[in-house]
């Protein structure tokens, strides 16, 4: 459970939070070489992740316990929050460019309002609904529809296959995280890794791979880096501290502030892949990002109004807030009659 902060340890957490932002940030820019010189998308999301799996293996031992209590928690966030949107993003990674993939991706907010208002019948914020249009908007600069989209369509579906795994991330990182049978995040964390490395080996099928790219060195923009290089970046930096401060931020702070600590994860991957990888976004495109954030913002700032005696879903990127009303337990799964309100904050995990 939430407790008041003082300034001294919501500042710290709010470097969680930062440090989660710029990690999470630099994946697509050290993922993108790898794929370039000869890796298959799926084989540089199973060298992330089965990376970091065995990093965090002494975790998992420490906390074998939590496989016996939640195994379904597990399951759906190595599924869905870890091996899904891993694979959807790097492989729109080897289609679009990097600020484009991850600006596709910050639509999981307006999904979650669509979700919550056509799926759920439940009443939004105007302020809620007004984010989903600046973000709906925005995306139609980034990707120049007047243009006659002339990014790559499959890039693209696959980024919004991102953004929707992107959703169980923040809900299943908050989920079950009050009462007596609150599951440790870190526990959390490396069994999903365990679970999205399981799915992945069995998907990517890694022993086709060109294991011979790792022993050479990959093009960033002319310069030459070495391929083990940025896999270490990939698996210890933008995976395991990534996942780490992520989690636990989600858990200190509040989901809109969290989430809006988020939205820097969208900035420093395109300034990164703009000196990096000589990707440079048109002016619009940059408009159009910005636009994107600021619906982001707009929905995960916004806050539920007094309809009487119904829930008001607040605009956000799904963490699952368990302020109000019943808390579910088990894979994730609510019951109709859970409130709305805890679908919040905003989203990464790419």
């Amino acid at each position: 459970m939430r407790v008041t902060q003082n300034p001294t340890a919501r500042g710290t957490s709010l470097g969680l939070a930062l440090v989660s932002a710029l990690a999470f940030g630099g994946s697509g820019v050290a993922a993108k070489p790898l794929i370039e010189a000869g890796l298959d998308p799926l084989h540089v999301v199973w060298l992330r992740v089965a990376g970091a799996a065995l990093v965090m293996s002494p975790v998992a031992w420490r906390h074998r316990a939590l496989a016996r209590r939640r195994p379904a928690l597990l399951a759906g966030f190595g599924l869905f929050a870890v091996a899904g949107v891993q694979a959807c993003y790097f492989a729109a990674l080897s289609r679009i460019p990097v600020g484009v993939a991850l600006l596709v991706e910050y639509l999981a907010p307006a999904l979650v309002l669509l979700w919550v208002r056509f799926v759920q019948r439940r009443p939004v914020t105007r302020a809620a609904a007004l984010g989903v249009v600046l973000a709906a908007a925005g995306l139609t600069c980034v990707v120049e529809v007047w243009a006659g989209l002339r990014l790559d369509p499959l890039g693209l579906l696959l980024a919004l296959g991102a953004a929707c795994c992107q959703v169980a991330y923040f809900v299943l990182s908050d989920h079950g995280s009050e009462g007596d049978d609150a599951a440790d995040p870190l526990g959390v964390i490396a069994y999903g890794l365990l679970c999205g490395a399981l799915v992945l080996t069995a998907v990517a099928r890694p022993w086709r791979m060109r294991w011979s790219v790792l022993g050479g060195s990959a093009g960033m923009d002319g310069t030459r880096v070495p391929s083990v290089l940025l896999l270490g970046w990939i698996v210890l930096v933008a995976t395991v501290l990534a996942y780490m401060t992520g989690v636990v931020a989600v858990r200190r702070l509040s989901p809109q502030v969290a989430g809006v600590v988020a939205c820097l994860e969208a900035v420093v991957a395109t300034v990164l892949a703009w000196v990096l990888l000589g990707e440079h976004l048109s002016l619009p495109q940059l408009a159009g990002g910005f636009v994107v954030l600021v619906g982001a913002f707009v929905a995960q700032s916004s806050t539920p109004g007094k309809a009487s005696g119904a829930e008001v879903a607040r605009g956000a990127g799904p963490v699952a807030e368990g302020a109000e009303g019943a808390e579910a337990h088990g894979g994730g799964a609510e019951g109709p009659a859970a409130p709305v309100e805890r679908l919040s904050g905003g989203g990464h995990g790419t």
